[in-house]
């Protein structure tokens, strides 16, 4: 009986976040500003770095706001880690990126040893990359 109600749990909860993906209203994307731009500040392009990784987020054009604001020309930071994909154009970026829906501008990540990308994304009050998307260069690092 308790592995039918997981079953079932896991799927309703499955059909719950289809019908609320295929149910988003793209038409409320927000717009970006001409020249809009995000930067990973630091570590810079090729860093070879032992422990922690403090990553400093700037932003150009646009304002930082936290997520759910109103305010005009905002967004909020999303961090991309080793990803190999894009987040889907209009729709609320999901767990394969790092939120930082607070407004914050920087973080410290605790990663594996070896070579991993980063790319900052910008999301709007409710976590979709604004039209047309702003986005970093990927970045490469090393972890010692």
């Amino acid at each position: 009986m308790k592995s039918m109600t997981v079953k079932l749990l896991l799927s309703l909860s499955l059909a719950l976040l289809t019908l609320n993906h295929s149910a988003y209203d793209k038409t409320k994307v927000s717009k970006s500003l001409d020249g809009a731009a995000v930067t990973i500040l630091s570590p810079k392009n090729g860093a070879v770095i032992t422990g922690d990784v403090v990553v400093k987020f700037g932003i150009k054009g646009m304002d930082v706001a936290p997520a759910g604001s109103d305010k005009v020309n905002s967004g909020h930071h999303h961090l991309l880690i080793d990803g190999t994909k894009m987040p889907e154009s209009g729709m609320p970026m999901g767990n394969n990126v790092k939120h930082f829906g607070g407004g914050q501008t920087e973080t410290t990540l605790t990663l594996s040893k070896g070579k991993h990308t980063l790319q900052l994304i910008l999301g709007d009050k409710s976590h979709v990359p604004h039209h047309e998307m702003i986005v970093s260069e990927i970045i490469t690092i090393t972890v010692q």
